[in-house]
């Protein structure tokens, strides 16, 4: 018995423990899937739940927003369409307003215009009575004419005609005697006035032209710097005309001092002179010296610089230093508005452009343009044109006869032998004629004058004309027995249509056609 338990307890313990295994091993696997499946079940159902319910609570979330949404809304639309009523009601208030006063007009319209029908009716019924009135009255006086006709034996007519011999050898003499009387006191005084007029416009002229050709003006920064200028019993004044050899005008203008010379070196030199007293503010004799020494050699020196600089911009070689000098003085030179040195630089180019064209030397023909007027840097010293100045210079500092003779020649005083000559001529005419370069010429001004006056007289009737004005006007004498006051007017239209298209002129010119009747008779 031991032996069979033990060797159940070998051989079948191990088989029932491994039944046992495999038993567990099937209920675990089949067990295991079930319960893990129902735990996901619950826990898949409880997360519904948990959905469903959120998912209420939002529903009802959103339908207590949607009916809070919905009452605002319905709350605002409310309160719109309450105040469109408003606005609709006082439209309404205010169309009624318009309409009621638009009626009130249109009443108080039709009631002027039944008024103004009444007037209208009123006036024309009272304009049918005048001319009643106005008709009978005009037979009254016909027969009232007629009436006196036959009393005094003569016509209407003959009656003014013997009213106006009568009136007409009552006044006939005081009338001529009047016209004589002022024809003789217009004599007397038209001499005198003329001359007074005259010597008023040649002093005015004539002041303008001094005063801007020889004239400089310094700024001063107050008036006490004058008296310092003046000096004690005006010695600093004294010295500086000494010195500089200008006049100083000093109380015409506050602020300002005039330097008046007709040297215009002498007066750059003064105008720089002054302008470094001012800064240096050490105004005495002795200072007044140095600077005036030291201006004298700053211009002399800017004077040769200008010189060799023009000399260098035209390619000119070998001109004599003093001669440079003479070509720097032209810069402080002006002639009708136009500055010398300018013109004279204008007038080289051109003469040696034309030469240059020509075959010419070019150089040569530069060098007698810029000497052509080199007598201007010296006429206000010496005696003599300026032409006759210049020659003399252009011998004296060695240069050729085509340069001597170009300025002799170059105005005609001295008939032109080689043709830069001629050059130099026309290049002188260019520079000076361009428009712009000068002041209107003494000769042009003649001729245009002339021009107008005999345009006017070529007209038949034309008695007299005059120019007035400069030549902005022109007054016009007719004769009256050949144009009456329509050819008065018809004249004028032509002159200014003929002065329109034969000649050149500035601004405006005015024509004034005069047409007077004068009966003259002299009493004996």
């Amino acid at each position: 018995m031991p032996v069979v338990l033990n060797a159940f307890t070998e051989i079948g313990l191990p088989i029932i423990l491994a039944f046992v295994g495999l038993f567990l091993g099937a209920a675990i696997v089949f067990f295991v899937p079930f319960f893990k499946k129902q735990r996901d079940q619950n826990k898949a159902n409880k997360i519904i739940r948990e959905a469903e319910i959120k998912a209420e609570h939002i529903i009802k979330n959103a339908q207590l927003d949607g009916k809070q949404t919905i009452n605002e809304m319905k709350n605002e639309a409310d309160k719109e369409i309450k105040e469109r009523k408003l606005e609709i009601s006082a439209q309404e208030n205010k169309l009624l307003q318009r309409e009621q006063s638009i009626d009130r007009r249109d009443t108080a319209l039709i009631q002027k215009e039944n008024t103004l029908d009444e007037k209208n009716e009123n006036l024309n019924r009272r304009l049918k009575e005048v001319d009643k009135k106005d008709q009978l009255l005009q037979e009254k006086i016909d027969s009232i004419i007629v009436e006196l006709e036959k009393v005094a034996q003569m016509s209407t007519q003959e009656a003014k005609d013997e009213l106006f011999a009568r009136v007409e050898s009552k006044t006939s003499k005081e009338i001529a005697q009047y016209i004589k009387n002022k024809e003789d006191e217009a004599k007397e005084q038209v001499t005198a006035k003329s001359q007074e007029i005259l010597a008023l416009a040649m002093s005015k002229y004539a002041q303008e032209t001094t005063i801007d050709k020889t004239v400089a003006v310094v700024a001063l920064p107050n008036d006490e710097m004058k008296g310092r200028i003046i000096g004690r019993e005006g010695r600093n004044i004294r010295t500086l005309e000494t010195l500089l050899g200008v006049d100083l005008i000093i109380d015409d203008t506050p602020e300002v001092i005039t330097v008046s010379c007709f040297n215009p070196i002498r007066r750059e030199i003064a105008r720089m002179a002054l302008e470094a007293l001012i800064k240096d503010g050490r105004i005495q004799p002795g200072r007044i010296e140095e600077i005036v020494e030291k201006c004298k050699q700053e211009v002399d020196e800017t004077i040769h610089k200008t010189g060799q600089d023009v000399a260098f911009k035209l390619g000119l070689p070998r001109i004599n230093r003093e001669l440079l000098d003479y070509v720097g003085r032209l810069r402080y030179r002006t002639s009708y508005g136009q500055n010398a040195l300018e013109h004279s630089i204008e007038v080289a180019y051109l003469a040696g452009t034309m030469a240059a064209e020509l075959g010419l030397d070019q150089n040569l023909a530069k060098r007698a343009g810029l000497l052509h007027d080199i007598g201007k840097a010296a006429d206000f010293e010496v005696d003599g044109s300026h032409v006759e100045v210049g020659a003399r210079l252009a011998k004296k500092y060695g240069e050729g006869d085509v340069v001597i003779n170009a300025i002799e020649s170059h105005h005609g005083d001295v008939p032109a032998k080689y043709i830069i000559s001629h050059l130099v001529q026309a290049a002188d005419t260019l520079s000076a004629a361009r428009p712009g370069a000068r002041s209107e010429m003494l000769e042009n001004y003649i001729q245009r004058i002339e021009k107008l006056e005999e345009i006017c007289k070529s007209f038949d009737g034309v008695y007299q004309s005059y120019a007035m004005q400069s030549g902005r006007e022109l007054r016009v004498m007719v004769i009256p027995e050949k144009i009456d006051d329509i050819g008065a007017f018809k004249l004028a239209k032509e002159i200014k249509e003929r002065i329109e298209n034969e000649m050149t002129y500035p601004g405006q010119i005015k024509v004034s056609v005069i047409r007077e009747y004068r009966a003259v008779e002299t009493a004996k």
